[in-house]
């Protein structure tokens, strides 16, 4: 049984506005064996689509190789964009050794309903992928759920929104907070086909036959990390 354990602590500082939530990294990274061309930060698989698509958003410019330059960039525009990161899964078992959510077992959690807690601007989720079983959202709303909370939904088209009155505490009197998170199609090849599914994508492919899954993605992304 392989011991999959997340390599990077959270990413969240006081100024943080909004956090990107994942799973885990592909288990390369736990064991420190990265390919010449992964960045040793978050999201930084070589197959992964996160960095290309805030690259194309926000022409960043960013170099895709193993060097401290490399996550140096990626660290200065989240800080500058008041981001963090902050992957929901901190350990879990496999039998097989891959990065498929579904292989998960015995999944240990970070207790992001802490954070958002601890940290008084962090008022929007940005989930790298929906509620299928063992996705981001999927162990939030378990964890909500422990806590007697739930989400309501705001809109139930891709991607999927919704809002939380979260508990904070406030000295003696009662406070909460408006947390809104967003499930955004997964920066991974393995959602292609769920993106090929979509009609949106279907009517934008039909009218312009070179759109593929990264622009979709882009223009999906480019509002929830823009404003």
């Amino acid at each position: 049984m392989f011991l999959h354990t997340h390599p990077y602590e959270p990413f969240l500082f006081p100024e943080a506005t909004k956090v990107i939530v994942g799973t885990l990294p592909p288990p390369r990274f736990t064991t420190g064996e990265l390919k010449p061309d992964d960045v040793d930060f978050c999201y930084g698989s070589r197959n992964g689509m996160l960095w290309p698509i805030l690259d194309r958003i926000f022409g960043l410019n960013l170099k895709f190789e193993t060097t401290h330059e490399a996550t140096a960039q990626r660290k200065k525009f989240l800080l500058e964009q008041q981001i963090g990161v902050c992957d929901i899964v901190a350990s879990a078992e496999r039998q097989k050794v891959d990065a498929s959510d579904l292989g998960m077992q015995n999944v240990q959690l970070r207790d992001l309903v802490g954070y958002l807690r601890d940290y008084p601007n962090l008022k929007t989720v940005l989930f790298m992928g929906g509620n299928s079983k063992n996705g981001p959202e999927y162990f939030f709303r378990k964890q909500l759920k422990e806590q007697g909370l739930s989400l309501q939904v705001i809109s139930n088209e891709v991607p999927r929104i919704h809002e939380l009155m979260l508990p904070v505490p406030s000295g003696l009197k009662k406070k909460t907070k408006l947390v809104r998170t967003v499930s955004l199609t997964a920066p991974s090849g393995a959602a292609n086909r769920a993106v090929g599914s979509l009609q949106t994508y279907k009517d934008m492919k039909s009218q312009n036959p070179d759109f593929n899954t990264m622009d979709f993605r882009v223009m999906q992304y480019r509002p929830f990390f823009e404003s």
